[in-house]
């Protein structure tokens, strides 16, 4: 028997919206990160008050330029990262030949 690799090459690479700072209007700020998320009120301000803190993960990175710069325009200090790739070790953690 023999065993087939397949890769994936993909265009697209998942992307982090990350709040910096709520900056000088943070309900301005709740109200957008309220629209982006879909949490409560409340829980909006609880995140925004944890800055630096991540709004959204994984999500496409025409998302989160739309998300980041809708942070931006409500005064806050936000910006888009490349979600980091996980390590070999990380990927099969219960898999003793891989320490």
């Amino acid at each position: 028997m023999t065993a087939e690799y397949v890769t994936v090459v993909c265009d697209e690479v998942p992307k982090d919206v990350i709040l910096l700072d709520s900056g000088t209007r943070p309900l301005d700020v709740t109200q957008v990160v309220r629209r982006l998320t879909g949490l409560s009120l409340r829980r909006s301000k609880v995140l925004v008050g944890q800055a630096p803190v991540v709004i959204l993960d994984g999500i496409p990175e025409e998302t989160a330029e739309a998300a980041a710069t809708a942070l931006r325009d409500a005064g806050a200090q936000a910006e888009t990262r490349q979600r980091p790739e996980p390590h070999a070790a990380d990927a099969f953690p219960h898999d003793p030949e891989r320490r």
